[in-house]
């Protein structure tokens, strides 16, 4: 006879939908103690365990080690400001300069929602290993994406003949990510909406100033 407590196997939630609801709490759980003044690497993983309502042995049980909690909580913390992004770089040319400006301050508000993480992201990755590897890849492939769209549009004869688009793509992207971090480490005294727009003109007029 089953017992009268025990959970129907049909009712347990998989193994992917107890992540799903566990990622975002420890992402919640981090991002606080991040804002109280504790850097990450005095965040002991009990204390993570306990801000987050779980066990010790539950956070080992999807995060081996705290380079691999950062990593994901990188990934879900940025999955946004980059889909804004990537959103725009993929798109016609249909809107002109307004898309980029919107664009970035999509990403200008996801950066602000997740900064003390996204600032820890910043600083670990400078020295740890599997940190960096994951940050430098992830910026790499944003950076392909522009790259390969200014390709396209050079070809197409959207932009300059001149434009080097593997260099203005770098310089694109290390443009906007100096911009992000120093918007989200610092009182800079500008607006959210004064800096997506000076930045989507910035981006716009680099791409399209001298185009034909």
């Amino acid at each position: 006879m089953s017992s009268l407590t025990r959970v129907p196997r049909s009712a347990r939630k998989s193994p992917g939908d107890r992540r799903s609801e566990f990622e975002p709490r420890v992402l919640r759980a981090v991002e606080d103690l991040l804002a109280e003044g504790t850097p990450f690497t005095e965040l002991a993983v009990q204390r993570i365990a306990a801000a987050s309502g779980s066990a010790r042995s539950t956070f080992y049980r999807y995060f081996p080690d705290k380079s691999s909690l950062l990593v994901r909580l990188g990934e879900l913390a940025t999955a946004d400001l980059f889909a804004a992004a990537e959103r725009w770089w993929s798109a016609e040319r249909t809107e002109r300069q307004a898309g980029v400006v919107d664009a970035a301050a999509a990403m200008i508000e996801g950066v602000r929602a997740h900064r003390y993480l996204l600032l820890a992201l910043s600083e670990v990755a400078a020295y740890d290993r599997e940190v960096g590897a994951y940050w430098r890849a992830r910026v790499a492939a944003f950076t392909e994406l522009v790259g390969a769209r200014l390709a396209a549009d050079r070809a197409a004869g959207r932009v300059a003949a001149q434009l080097d688009p593997r260099a203005t793509a770098v310089i694109l992207t290390s443009m906007v990510e100096r911009t992000m971090a120093v918007a989200c480490s610092a009182d800079t005294g500008i607006e959210d909406g004064e800096l997506a727009a000076a930045l989507g003109r910035a981006i716009w007029l680099v791409v399209y100033g001298d185009a034909p």
